[in-house]
């Protein structure tokens, strides 16, 4: 079993303690909701700080955010990657959406027992979400292509961050097919996480990150 204080501390070593305390609650937290309302996999819930939690924080080993940014996780299940996001970066005002209710409910009742106040989620799909934001986050929704055309209707021109504003997807697996149903007129940068991150499930994890 990973200890989640140690793991995290490990690529994370300058957060706040109330920081790890949460991070570290997500785990007996997301086990016991998931013997209510299952929507995270049995293998995937015996190895959620690796598998889950750390996964979501990926994005921010990579990218920092001014205060006042706001983010939209889409297809945000249970509440990744917007949940670890939001613990991590307490002065972003963090929207997680997703179109299946009892996923949703998982959600909030992780925001409201770990106490976050800048986070909140919404059952609704990205499709109807008239809101705009600086950033859409989404982890394994669907292909590139296809999340493209979902997340940029939600993302507005006024930049405020060094990275400008767009989509910043994880992946799995070998992106080269889904990088070039991309059009050409987008901006693309491919991160492998194994350059950040040395545990073996990272091996064949990307970020993507789209410019709008």
């Amino acid at each position: 079993m990973v200890d989640q204080a140690t793991v995290v501390q490990k690529y994370f070593p300058n957060l706040a303690e109330d920081q790890y305390s949460r991070l570290a609650a997500l785990v007996p937290l997301y086990k016991a909701l998931n013997q209510k309302v299952n929507v995270i996999s049995r293998k995937d819930i015996d190895n959620l700080t690796i598998r889950h939690v750390l996964h979501s924080l990926a994005i921010g080993a990579f990218y920092n955010f001014k205060a006042g940014t706001t983010i939209i996780d889409i297809g945000t299940g249970g509440g990744f990657p917007g949940i670890p996001l939001a613990i991590i970066f307490p002065d972003i005002q963090f929207t997680l959406i997703d179109g299946t209710g009892k996923k949703i409910r998982v959600a909030t009742e992780v925001i409201e027992q770990i106490g976050l106040d800048n986070c909140k989620a919404i059952h609704q799909r990205a499709e109807y979400c008239t809101e705009t934001y600086n950033y859409v986050v989404a982890r394994a929704v669907t292909r590139l292509a296809g999340l493209v055309k979902l997340a940029f209707p939600l993302i507005h021109n006024k930049s405020t961050n060094a990275l400008p504003n767009g989509l910043i997807t994880l992946k799995g697996g070998t992106l080269t097919d889904e990088i070039a149903e991309v059009s050409k007129s987008h901006y693309i940068e491919e991160h492998a996480l194994e350059k950040k991150f040395q545990e073996e499930y990272f091996k064949t994890k990307q970020l993507i990150y789209v410019q709008k």
